[in-house]
């Protein structure tokens, strides 16, 4: 069962646009967005297991020159096929 999880980053003044670039060529990598607010940077990933996870987390994004703190947000539940009514 793979494992999602949104990796919320914040950066140093000025470097959320690179930030955001190197995220996206990392292993993993589903979606890369800036944001305003707290952080600067969203990340969603896929992996295979929770360590791989925590591997993704530690070994590359926190690596980045630019970002300062992450907060990783698994997933519990994956929703497939969500649509709107109407």
């Amino acid at each position: 069962m793979n494992v999602r999880a949104f990796i919320l980053v914040q950066t140093e003044i000025g470097f959320s646009a690179s930030v955001a670039k190197q995220c996206q060529v990392l292993t993993n990598t589903i979606s890369v967005d800036q944001v305003t607010g707290p952080y600067d940077v969203i990340v969603v990933v896929e992996c295979s297991s929770i360590e791989e996870l925590g591997m993704e987390v530690v070994a590359q994004v926190q690596q980045i020159d630019g970002v300062t703190r992450t907060l990783t947000c698994p997933s519990v539940h994956l929703v497939k096929n969500f649509s709107a009514a109407g």
